[in-house]
């Protein structure tokens, strides 16, 4: 039960199902939601991994209800992550506890302690923290199993962290902060607010919402909150001693309303504030340099026969300009003398979600926008589907076109953990990034039908047990795998197998239908879904940015309307396997 279908609870219910658990999921906004969601309820426990509102007495003493707590045992309150970034926690941990009627007080089912990363808080939440948390949910589910557990209660159980307090929500006079500040202290504050609700402040005499900070350059002589200098998305500002920060992401006050989140330069142009004043960094920067750099390459292997192209995607959405630069960039890797090139994103946990709908809702021509960043993101596939080295992208978890785009390399790879949403329905979109082509080539055309119309996410295992990625790495330590891989891939005999099964298929099959009228119809689908808004995209992305309730529509996932509840019940008990047979009903239920 969760407030939320976000990464997590996606997360949990993939991993008890791979477990062997049936699993029943319920997303709730009120409280009295939870009691609907219950009525019928059969289950063993009930466990909330993202939970905003209180559970009625009548609910936890009628079943096991089990809270994940994003802290240590002792730890209480609605904002912990918040303070636990805001004041540079060395140790942070997660806690699963039973609901009762005073908030995270209740008796401790599991608990886990990390490293807590020195990262914005919606990079830790959906990391680290995520890992413990599954962690904490598949150990519930086992002692929900043992007739003989009991819950030990918090006061009487060892605290691995001693300080961890009760403490009230985070409100925006903790986070406030003066420009003329430390930039450390100033992206500390950034950073636990990321996500949500973001920090408010003052920019170009406008009150605005900060997220998405990154480190920035010395020895400036500017006053303190100038706007400096602006690099693809992100705007500089001055802080004190000389030092800057960069922003990419901002919300503004319109004064009626708060406009969503979106790229930085996008919002202050939205917002009528003139981007040509200020300054715009060009040329190679490097990150050292404390220049704003969302794309990377680097050469590795014992003669440099490896590149790797690393971009960073905020949450995952990708603006037409970061499509545009990334296509550039591997066209540019293509012209080295090496053997593999590989495509992955900068260490997060999100590798691509698609579409920035952000920069879309920002737009004064929405649909226009969406358009041309469709188009930007499938020159980016065609870049990799025709790279003339042998392409390897590595995600992490995905979305929407961000899934599909990985499908156009030789080679995929994923994390272990990886969620993969590999369809567009549920955003009101019918999708491009040739997926029409890539998909069906590899995990076969019923496979293929039967992922974009369940809309159902799948896990690392289930991807590659279909044949939508051909590797799936561990978690601790992926990047030493990846390398390893990625020299695998360079030795002669493994190389050309590969190239000449690849390329040799590609060939065959572009002989027989051109890309040009996969995309063609692809782009036909979308056109109507922006331009005349076929399937509901405009107010479902709305919906998501705002976070208001999705509009009601027929889904094609299947899920039980209960008035202001939605139900789902379980769906398969394998994953979709790569085979000829159609796909059955009860698969898609």
């Amino acid at each position: 039960m969760s407030s939320a279908d976000n990464g997590l609870t996606r997360r949990a219910r993939l991993a008890l199902r791979r477990s062997g658990r049936l699993v029943r999921t319920a997303v709730v906004t009120i409280s009295s939601d939870i009691e609907k969601a219950v009525e019928t309820c059969d289950s063993d426990v009930v466990i909330c991994p993202f939970l905003t509102v209180r559970i009625p007495e009548s609910v936890y003493t009628r079943w096991p209800t089990v809270v994940i707590h994003p802290g240590p045992v002792g730890d209480r309150g609605g904002s912990s992550l918040d303070w636990a970034v805001s004041e540079n926690e060395p140790l942070w941990g997660v806690t699963a506890l039973s609901a009762v009627d005073a908030f995270d007080s209740g008796p401790v089912w599991a608990t886990r302690t990390f490293t807590l990363p020195r990262l914005r808080k919606s990079l830790v939440y959906n990391g680290r923290m995520a890992n413990a948390a599954i962690e904490c949910i598949l150990e519930v589910a086992d002692k929900a199993a043992d007739p003989n557990f009991r819950p030990f209660d918090q006061e009487t159980a060892h605290r691995p962290i001693a300080h961890a307090r009760a403490r009230r929500l985070m409100r925006q006079s903790d986070r406030a902060f003066d420009w003329a500040s430390d930039p450390e202290q100033i992206l500390r504050h950034i950073h636990a607010a990321d996500g949500a609700p973001g920090v408010v402040s003052t920019l170009a005499q406008r009150s605005v919402r900060l997220y998405d900070a990154h480190p920035g350059r010395s020895g400036l002589d500017a006053a303190p909150g100038t706007l400096i200098s602006r690099r693809h998305h992100a705007v500089e500002v001055a802080c004190g001693g000389g030092a800057s920060i960069w922003v990419g992401h901002l919300s503004i006050d319109l004064g009626d309303r708060w406009s969503c989140k979106a790229p930085s330069t996008a919002v202050l142009a939205r917002a009528g504030i003139a981007l040509g004043t200020i300054p715009a960094t060009t040329g190679a920067a490097a990150a050292e340099d404390g220049q704003f750099t969302d794309i990377t390459y680097r050469r590795f292997g014992p003669v440099g026969e490896i590149g790797e192209v690393a971009f960073d995607s905020y949450n995952g959405g990708m603006t037409e300009s970061l499509c545009h630069r990334l296509a550039i960039a591997i066209r540019a890797a293509a012209c080295e003398d090496t053997k593999v090139l590989v495509v992955r994103g900068r260490g997060h946990a999100v590798f691509s979600n698609g579409l920035h709908l952000g920069e879309i809702e920002i737009s004064p021509e929405p649909a226009k926008q969406a358009w041309r960043t469709i188009r930007a993101i499938n020159a980016l596939c065609r870049e990799i589907l025709f790279c003339p080295q042998l392409s390897l992208v590595a995600m992490t978890s995905a979305g929407a076109g961000g899934a599909m785009l990985p499908l156009s390399a030789d080679v995929v790879v994923a994390t272990g953990h990886s969620v993969i949403d590999p369809h567009y329905r549920t955003m009101g979109l019918g999708g491009s990034e040739l997926h029409s082509y890539t998909l069906p080539r590899r995990v076969g055309a019923d496979t293929a039908h039967g992922l974009l119309e369940a809309a159902e996410p799948i896990d690392a295992l289930a991807a590659l047990d279909i044949g939508f990625v051909d590797h799936v790495g561990p978690d601790i330590g992926f990047d030493d795998w990846l390398i390893a891989l990625a020299r695998e891939y360079v030795q002669p005999e493994r190389w050309l197998s590969t190239m000449t099964r690849t390329r040799g298929r590609l060939a065959r099959d572009l002989a027989d239908k051109p890309l040009d009228a996969y995309e063609f119809e692809e782009l036909g689908e979308m056109a109507r879904n922006l331009f005349s808004d076929s399937l509901g995209f405009e107010a479902k992305r709305r919906a998501f940015l705002y976070k208001t309730p999705y509009p009601r529509h027929p889904d094609p996932r299947g899920v039980r309307d209960g008035g202001d509840v939605a139900v789902r019940g379980e769906p398969m008990t394998e994953p979709i396997r790569n085979r000829e047979a159609p796909v059955t009903e009860q698969q898609l239920a």
